[in-house]
C-alpha cells in the first residue's frame, strides 16, 4: 500500500498517525503467528481519571483490520483478563487444539449449508418428520 493509502485508510493495517502514536507512546510487548503486533501504553491513566490504574493495550494488525484475527490468548490479554504477556503464561498446547483461523464470513471460504442460495438454493426433500403448518381457517 502506498503512502497515500497509509495516510487516508484505516481498514487495511494502521495509518501513519497510529503507527507514529504507537512508536511514541507505546511499547511493543509481543506478536502472534499472523504477524499482528501488541502494544501497551508507557504511562498509566492518572489518578482521578475514570480508568485510573488500568493499562491501555492495543493491536496493530498485519493486514486487514479484523478482530477475529486475534488469537484467544491475545484477546484475553487485550481485555485485561490477565496481566502477563501470553507468550510467557500459556500452558503447552494440547494435542486436540487446532491453529487459530480467521472468521470467513462474507468470503468465498464461508460455510454455506446445502440449500443456501450460493449453492443453488435446492435443499433435500423433507423426510416425513416434517409437517407443514397451516393456519386454521
Amino acid at each position: 500500500m502506498g503512502i497515500l493509502g497509509k495516510i487516508f485508510t484505516w481498514w487495511n493495517g494502521a495509518t501513519v498517525t497510529t503507527m507514529l502514536n504507537s512508536a511514541l507512546t507505546g511499547e511493543q510487548v509481543g506478536s502472534d503467528a499472523q504477524g499482528n503486533k501488541y502494544y501497551r501504553a508507557k504511562k498509566r491513566y492518572p489518578a482521578g481519571h475514570p480508568f485510573a490504574g488500568r493499562e491501555r493495550r492495543w493491536v496493530i494488525y498485519n493486514g486487514a483490520n479484523d478482530a477475529s484475527r486475534v488469537p484467544a490468548e491475545w484477546h484475553g490479554w487485550l481485555h485485561g483478563s490477565f496481566d502477563g504477556v501470553p507468550e510467557s503464561n500459556l500452558p503447552p498446547p494440547r494435542i486436540w487444539e487446532v491453529e487459530h483461523s480467521a472468521n470467513a464470513t462474507g468470503t468465498a471460504a464461508a460455510y454455506r449449508p446445502q440449500g443456501a442460495l450460493e449453492r443453488g438454493g435446492k435443499r433435500a426433500a423433507a423426510t416425513g418428520d416434517y409437517e407443514a403448518w397451516t393456519p386454521e381457517a
